[in-house]
């Protein structure tokens, strides 16, 4: 059976990470982009990952320009773009798709896990995928969900 811990993505800056260093942590999961009426969830998710880091949490970044073209930078102006209006410090990786032939594994596991409101189809920019110690999917959300708002689910796992 499958795991998180069985893929692995480029980051921004061009290195391989497996998902296996992240091996016994929480995890928030969230395709972002940044020209979305949703990118202010940026500093929540930066908060959240600063408030829990230390017991074990991460949030990864997934840049995804499938949703009305709103990630067009590549990866140097994305990461500038973080660093410079949100001051994120969580991974960030390399611009993917989410759906379609061409989406990355990782996001075709994720959604034939936990499936959404639109069935296995991501929705739009800032879906939310929350991953327990052992590497399974426990939860998806919506983007309209606020980081902030999951903070009791995140202690539940941590």
């Amino acid at each position: 059976m499958a795991s998180i811990y069985d893929f692995s993505a480029r980051t921004l800056a061009g290195h391989d990470v497996s998902l296996k260093q992240f091996e016994e942590q929480v995890l928030l999961i969230v395709n972002t982009a940044s020209a979305c009426g949703f990118t202010p969830q940026y500093k929540g998710l930066q908060h959240i990952h600063e408030e829990y880091a230390p017991r074990g949490f991460a949030v990864l970044g997934f840049p995804c320009n499938q949703f009305g073209g709103q990630e067009p930078g590549d990866s140097p102006q994305i990461e500038a773009f973080c660093a410079t209006h949100y001051e994120v410090s969580f991974l960030m990786f390399e611009k993917i798709d989410v759906n379609g032939s061409h989406a990355h594994p990782l996001y075709n596991f994720l959604k034939s896990e936990k499936s959404g409101l639109l069935g296995s189809a991501i929705k739009w920019n800032f879906t939310k995928f929350l991953i327990d110690r052992a590497g399974r999917v426990v939860a998806r959300y919506a983007p309209t969900t606020k980081p902030e708002s999951l903070k009791d689910e995140i202690e539940a796992l941590l």
